[in-house]
């Protein structure tokens, strides 16, 4: 049987977290040719590199970002198992990893975890976010507690898991308040020539746009499509657009952009779902997060 050699891997771990191997050497008191053959052995016994050269500095390869969550994992437990046997933990600490899709807005994610993190029981919650099919994979193989997704499993998915609605609401709409005077206004016709900015045609939030904007007859201009929800609305502070938005976190998404409702409207939706290869959801953090959020999350506002 092949042991690792978690020597190897820690040099590893310092190295990819410190950025350099100049700094890891500095980190762990050892000589840079010290760090580097012991990594060249561990992408040795592993069949392949690590690390790339990037410019003068190096980034990891895909597997060594595989490699760098597994070893995030190993000691991180390893420091809990040294405060639990020491009396210095506080008792066991319940672990929740979640793998989040990158199609998620990040402030939806926040509320649908905080209620976990306030729980009296005490949760160390681990998040992943990555594209949906490789957090299903990862699911499968129970690496996983849940992902937090904006699709529902699809029926012919090689994953056997199960979909959780978690709610639905509506979206709003959303600019700068120079943009949001100018097209609030006769709301949704003023969208017709309007500066938008959307999600990428791979995403459900796009295609119930592009139908409701085309039964209305609204043909706004669209500037730019942008896979990442938080990068989205970067774009739209900027100004560069008028953006959509979950109407369930209509408030936070204002505050944290400094951004005024253009408008909104219920004929749009979208949905979030907690997906599990449980029926029936047992994991006691994961059964608050969906009881909190049908109970506090999602309310459907008014609708222009």
């Amino acid at each position: 049987m092949d042991w690792l050699n978690y020597h190897h891997l820690l040099y590893f771990w310092t190295v990819a977290k410190e950025g350099s191997v100049k700094a890891a050497a500095a980190r762990l008191r050892l000589s840079q040719p010290t760090i580097s053959g012991q990594i060249k052995l561990l992408e040795e016994s592993l069949g392949e590199k690590l690390f790339r050269r990037a410019g003068r500095g190096l980034e990891l390869t895909e597997l060594g970002h595989v490699a760098y969550r597994y070893a995030e994992e190993i000691f991180s437990l390893g420091r809990e198992m040294h405060e639990v046997i020491t009396g210095r933990g506080g008792g066991a600490t319940e672990r929740l990893v979640i793998g989040v899709s990158d199609l998620v807005p990040k402030l939806i994610v926040h509320r649908l975890v905080a209620p976990a993190l306030a729980s009296p029981e005490s949760v160390r919650v681990v998040c992943r976010e990555d594209k949906g099919e490789r957090l299903l994979a990862e699911l499968s193989i129970r690496e996983l507690d849940l992902v937090i997704s904006e699709a529902p499993l699809a029926r012919q998915a090689s994953v056997k898991a199960f979909n959780h609605l978690l709610g639905e609401c509506g979206v709003s709409f959303f600019a700068t308040k120079r943009l949001a005077r100018r097209f609030a206004p006769g709301f949704p016709g003023s969208l017709d020539g309007a500066p938008l900015l959307v999600p990428t045609d791979n995403t459900l939030l796009r295609r119930g746009l592009e139908l409701w904007l085309a039964k209305l007859d609204v043909k706004p201009r669209v500037v730019a499509e942008f896979e990442d929800s938080a990068l989205l609305k970067a774009f739209g502070r900027e100004g560069a657009g008028i953006f959509p938005g979950p109407s369930a976190i209509e408030d936070e998404i204002c505050e944290v952009y400094g951004v005024s409702i253009v408008g909104r409207t219920t004929s749009v939706t979208e949905r979030f779902y907690a997906i599990t290869v449980e029926r029936r959801i047992s994991h006691p953090a994961v059964r608050l997060i969906s009881e909190s959020a049908h109970e506090r999350l999602f309310r459907a506002p008014e609708s222009n």
